[in-house]
């Protein structure tokens, strides 16, 4: 494709999408083909010779459209957002433009500062401690990765590395003593995690080697983890001779949103905080982080200064396309010692001499994206009251859809209420098992009819439908506009 024919499709490619986004409420919201629907479309080979675009671009239309699901419809109602904007799709192609790996500084020295001070900018947004700035008391930062799963094995990874080196710190270092007390220890590591807590947590800690234990919550504390169940777990661990070194406490639950008590996890692990069986917390703000932005619910984060890690994906509510995961840490170093490896081939007089920020030590991965371009364009394109406008109008469709089904009682029952523009509900029945049928019945017709699309969960053997409403990025521009 030569720079002429690049322009006049890349022209009617944004109109397209703009069409596409505009009009995507009147799609059918889940796609209906069948599996294997694509590979009887496509040839069994690549092709030998160029194809012109215009073959490809038909091809998006007529192969690739009927097997995609809208997630930007306002009939998508399940799992969470994958919010989208107009900005941050520009940044995208900026950040196209700009192809490279970007791996420390010296690579692009506009790409690793700017998202140091995209990643302050949000921290002050959400009303973070100073502890997780950039320039914060405790040399802290933050930094962007693609998932909350990436943030997790690398923050577990650290969180490992940084209790046994702490609980084997007396030994002799490179002594056979101390070879045998860190493998002896290893064996004996557990990760921590609510019956709440997202999947994710347990999954790196099988990729880790390293054991999970999950805490019990209740109904009457609204699933939350609670401090003292918290305490209750590691005293029973400790007495097992097992080591607890981590663990995940959630802001906004993926099953109901729930709300884990983080003054009461602080106060449970304040015996041991700072010394050398200090359990790191890591905060997964997945998807409510968003909602920080509210001063209402700035209060959630007070506690925040007593733990050790915080993620949240503005691509989920923060009208930032996939892929980007905001992590702050309150010690940068807890993570260079983890991760940092320095061939030749990557060093530079820059790095050398400490005057900059490598990212690449503060992740698995070497190469890196130029995300924090569509961070930045997001936040000057909205301003904080504009994002402030868009995360509340959320909240507050999902509470006026809680008041519609409560005026209802003699059909459905509030399972949750409505918490950062998540309600869960049940159908009414004489017994537990017709609740139970009767929700999951209503849940798989609406779902077969595919004009809305929605997600159900089960907690504590009940069977509940996730209804997830929130204002779409092109209404909250338009708001913002008028």
């Amino acid at each position: 494709m030569e720079a002429q024919e690049f322009r006049e499709a890349a022209k009617a490619a944004i109109d397209e999408m703009t069409d596409y986004t505009e009009n995507v409420a009147d799609y059918r919201v889940v796609s209906n083909v069948k599996p294997g629907y694509l590979r009887p479309l496509l040839p069994s080979s690549p092709p030998t010779d160029p194809e012109p675009w215009s073959a490809i671009h038909q091809d998006i239309e007529s192969k690739i459209l009927p097997g995609i699901t809208h997630w930007s419809s306002p009939r998508f109602m399940a799992f969470f957002p994958c919010a989208s904007s107009y900005p941050a799709a520009l940044a995208e192609i900026y950040s196209n433009a700009f192809n490279g790996a970007h791996f420390n500084w010296i690579c692009s020295p506009a790409v690793t500062e700017l998202e140091t001070i995209v990643m302050d900018w949000l921290a002050q947004a959400l009303g973070l401690p100073e502890c997780f700035l950039s320039g914060g008391s405790t040399h802290g930062g933050g930094v962007i990765h693609g998932s909350i799963s990436e943030s997790l094995i690398v923050n577990m990874a650290a969180a490992r590395d940084k209790y046994l080196a702490s609980v084997t710190a007396h030994l002799p270092p490179g002594s056979e003593e101390k070879d045998e007390a860190l493998w002896n220890l290893r064996s004996r590591l557990v990760a921590l995690g609510s019956s709440g807590t997202h999947s994710s947590t347990k999954k790196v800690a099988q990729v880790l080697g390293v054991r999970f234990a999950t805490i019990p919550v209740s109904e009457a504390d609204g699933f939350s983890l609670r401090g003292e169940a918290l305490a209750a777990t590691i005293e029973s661990l400790r007495a097992r001779g097992l080591e607890p070194f981590f663990l995940t406490a959630t802001l906004g639950t993926t099953d109901v949103c729930a709300v884990d008590d983080f003054e009461g996890i602080a106060q449970a692990l304040k015996p041991t905080f700072d010394t050398p069986r200090d359990i790191w917390v890591h905060i997964d703000a997945a998807y409510a982080g968003a909602a920080l932005v509210l001063e209402e619910y700035q209060h959630l984060a007070r506690a925040f200064s007593s733990f050790h890690s915080i993620s949240f994906s503005p691509h989920k509510w923060f009208l930032t396309t996939f892929d980007c995961t905001a992590v702050w840490i309150r010690h940068r170093s807890w993570l260079i010692q983890a991760l940092s490896i320095k061939p030749p081939y990557l060093r530079n007089q820059y790095s050398d001499d400490e005057l900059v920020t490598d990212y690449r030590d503060w992740q698995i991965p070497l190469g890196r994206r130029f995300r924090s371009l569509k961070l930045w364009f997001v936040m000057r394109s909205y301003g904080i009251s504009g994002l402030q406008k868009h995360i509340r109008n959320g909240v507050d469709l999902a509470e006026s859809l809680e008041d519609k089904i409560d005026s209802r009682r003699d059909i459905f029952s509030i399972f949750t209420p409505a918490r950062f523009g998540l309600i869960t509900i049940r159908i009414n029945g004489e017994s537990e098992q017709q609740i139970n049928d009767r929700t999951e019945a209503v849940y798989e017709a609406i779902n077969a009819a595919g004009e809305f699309y929605l997600t159900a969960t089960v907690v504590n053997d009940k069977f509940a439908i996730r209804v997830y409403k929130s204002v779409q990025a092109l209404d909250a521009l338009k708001g913002l506009r008028n």
